[in-house]
């Protein structure tokens, strides 16, 4: 991981958008810090698109997306998408239809019941009754558990024909070809009418754990804030560069560094 001040200055001025994590990555504390807000200002006022894309539940995800600076929060590791709407309120964009939303919901509840059953500790996430299109098991929220605790929880979500994937804070599992990803490309095709594949060098992405590991590998300008080198062992793919901050303070940093370029 190269120092966010070896990032070239021409990289940074071609940008036209930024997508983000948001727990740890935006927020320090369980709340978005006033800097990493203000950044997503700046770059709003700059002209950049701005997309927080999530494994939080939609139900965790909506008071945001109203009013945070962001052109769209996609929630549930890229299931879902909620849009500001123009006279006010949330619109919600599914990747998958009713009917499957609804069967696999059914699933998941089960597997949901046969973690909390079968591993000891195991509790699902406090933001859980928000959720429609995964399940999440916490190991760092409120409840801690071990990395043999979460590999398990890992295992049995894959034994169970689950994705399965590990944020900062919990254990994600959800049905269906959807990830974090998919959720970029799907949203700005139905934001902007673009294939983000052709213009994947004019973005940039920020997070800071092992479920950013896909967006990491696909974006040549990744930047992972500070504290991602917690997970920097687990990590399949590295972010290319890292900031000096930690967490909100680090997003912010790169939110500077993009508006100097300008």
């Amino acid at each position: 991981m190269t120092p966010l001040s070896e990032w070239p200055l021409a990289a940074r001025r071609a940008l036209v958008g930024v997508f983000t994590d948001i727990d740890d990555t935006l927020t320090t504390e369980g709340a978005i810090s006033p800097d990493a807000l203000a950044g997503l200002a700046d770059l709003r006022a700059a002209g950049l698109h701005r997309v927080a894309i999530t494994g939080r539940p939609v139900g965790w995800s909506e008071p945001f997306a109203g009013v945070w600076p962001v052109d769209a929060i996609v929630a549930e590791n890229g299931a879902v998408a909620l849009l500001p709407a123009p006279h006010g309120g949330i619109e919600k964009r599914y990747q998958q239809d009713a009917p499957t939303r609804a069967r696999n919901f059914a699933r998941m509840q089960a597997v949901l019941a046969r973690i909390e059953r079968e591993i000891p500790g195991a509790q699902r996430a406090t933001d859980s009754p928000g959720r429609e299109c995964d399940i999440a098991i916490d190991h760092s929220e409120f409840t801690q558990l071990d990395d043999a605790q979460i590999a398990a929880v890992v295992a049995l979500m894959r034994s169970e024909g689950m994705h399965a994937t590990v944020s900062s804070i919990h254990v994600n599992g959800w049905y269906g070809a959807h990830n974090k990803l998919e959720g970029a490309r799907w949203i700005v095709r139905e934001l902007w009418g673009r294939r983000l594949d052709d213009e994947m060098q004019r973005w940039a992405y920020v997070g800071d754990s092992t479920n950013d590991a896909l967006m990491f590998e696909h974006f040549a300008h990744s930047i992972g804030v500070a504290n991602v080198r917690r997970f920097e062992a687990a990590l399949s793919h590295l972010p290319r560069y890292v900031t000096e901050g930690e967490r909100g303070a680090g997003f912010a940093e790169v939110a500077a560094a993009v508006l100097r370029a300008r």
